[in-house]
């Protein structure tokens, strides 16, 4: 199961290289269920792994031109606030036992998976349906509110479940800033970077990492990341999407399943 969570991780570089987000949603069920590492670490680890291999991953974009600063300012200040808020104050007061249905108890845990597998879901179905991106025109203002308030949104989704957020940040970006996709995929992997990386830095606890495997797995999905890169210079990522998305739902009914038959 470990030799194939490090290939996964491979993956999950991939997806961040080609299209800028997917990969993150699925870092945290590889390391749950093929690593065995409690949730709410996970989510730590994921931050981190996330957060190096996006910023590795936005280097060539940077090189290219093809990052706007001016929206990783909209999206960064309120997302680092929101996902530093998170971190430390909203999910230590997350009760352990949450509810019950019947005689299944829902546990903090559980909570967690659960969350995760219904974003995944909700990303999977943009994946799979949205073509709104094609008839979207280039010359409208800017929209500063929006992107602050989603923003805000990312940094809480980042800091709860330790998703980077490329999946709402991608659209965000081209629906408000009017980008093109390779220029939304290059400013959303830096956004992802600074996200995640304060939302880890918001949490760290040395004595519970395991910097020799978390350092391991981050190398092999900056591999993954830089072969994205090179791939998303031949293949159009709006064609893989769809794809992906599917995959993705998949392994979003597949954590539903695994969570509530405990």
């Amino acid at each position: 199961m470990e030799l194939i969570g490090y290939i996964s991780a491979i993956a999950i570089g991939i997806s961040l290289g080609i299209i800028g987000g997917g990969g993150s949603i699925l870092t945290v069920p590889v390391l749950v269920y093929l690593f065995h590492i409690e949730p709410l670490l996970a989510t730590s680890y994921s931050l981190f792994i996330v957060g190096v291999t996006s910023a590795v991953g936005s280097i060539p974009y940077f090189k290219n031109n093809l990052i706007d600063f001016q929206s990783v300012l909209y999206f960064g200040i309120p997302s680092i606030i929101s996902v530093l808020l998170t971190r430390l104050f909203i999910i230590e007061v997350i009760p352990m036992s949450l509810f019950y249905i019947g005689s299944f108890e829902v546990t903090k845990n559980i909570g967690i998976m659960i969350l995760f597998a219904v974003l995944m879901i909700f990303a999977a179905y943009k994946m799979i349906h949205d073509k709104s991106i094609d008839a979207i025109p280039r010359n409208k203002p800017k929209k500063l509110i929006p992107m602050l308030f989603l923003g805000a949104i990312v940094g809480f989704i980042s800091g709860l479940v330790g998703a980077g957020g490329g999946f709402l940040i991608i659209p965000a970006l081209i629906i408000f800033n009017q980008m093109s996709m390779k220029k939304a995929v290059g400013t959303s992997l830096v956004i992802i970077s600074i996200n995640s990386l304060f939302g880890f830095i918001g949490k760290l606890d040395f004595q519970l990492i395991n910097w020799t495997f978390l350092l391991t797995l981050s190398i092999i999905a900056i591999i993954g990341i830089l072969i994205g890169s090179k791939m998303s210079q031949k293949i159009d990522g709006k064609k893989l999407k769809p794809t992906f998305g599917w995959f993705v739902l998949v392994m979003g009914l597949v954590v539903i399943l695994k969570e509530i038959t405990k």
